[in-house]
């Protein structure tokens, strides 16, 4: 095992990193290939995300859509927006959307999730790799407002202290840093 900042990074998802790493290499910079969150961590990930009624989720590099998606049928929260870079992907987050009939509070915006405006958002979720949640730290600090969560799945935000650890930290898709914008950033 590897210690990054104080923990141990488990051997799966430290060769996972690398590997998805070289795979971003050869698109071309700092964006992550589709990996889907599984279906069987989503009661971990929604009691990281701890979604309440007025909350704004933005879902980066939000894959097919799954988080949103399930988000605004589980929860009465304002709305979900996700971002992602892939059409054929949009294309399939918008019919999802449409067969799931929660067009009134799920958006997906098809762009790069570095220039897309995130200012409205109360909670974040990320499932990218730790060099570009380290990418995204000026991003996060400069349009989130203070309170505002951030929640990665298995890749931490560097120099920034998580306020919550949630899983096992022992696997690939086991482990939820939760951080909050005004705390975990100083």
């Amino acid at each position: 095992m590897k210690c990054v900042k104080g923990r141990k990074m488990n051997k799966e998802v430290e060769g996972a990193e690398e590997e998805l790493r070289w795979i971003a290499m050869a698109f071309g910079g700092p964006s992550v290939p589709f990996v889907p969150t599984r279906k069987e961590v989503f009661d971990l990930v929604f009691e990281a995300l701890d979604l309440k009624e007025n909350d704004v989720l933005y879902d980066l590099g939000c894959g097919d859509g799954r988080i949103i998606i399930e988000a605004a049928k589980k929860y009465p929260i304002k709305k979900a927006i996700g971002v992602e870079m892939r059409e054929e992907l949009v294309k399939d987050i918008m019919n999802k959307i449409r067969e799931e009939k929660v067009e009134e509070r799920v958006h997906v915006i098809q762009g790069d999730f570095f220039k897309v405006p995130i200012s409205d958002a109360t909670v974040v979720y990320m499932y990218l790799l730790t060099s570009v949640n380290e990418a995204l730290k000026p991003k996060l600090k400069q349009e989130l407002k203070p309170g505002t969560r951030v929640v990665t799945l298995d890749f931490q935000i560097p120099g920034w202290k998580p306020v919550k650890v949630i899983g096992d930290k022992l696997g690939w898709q086991k482990t939820l840093y939760v951080y909050v914008i005004g705390e975990s950033d100083k």
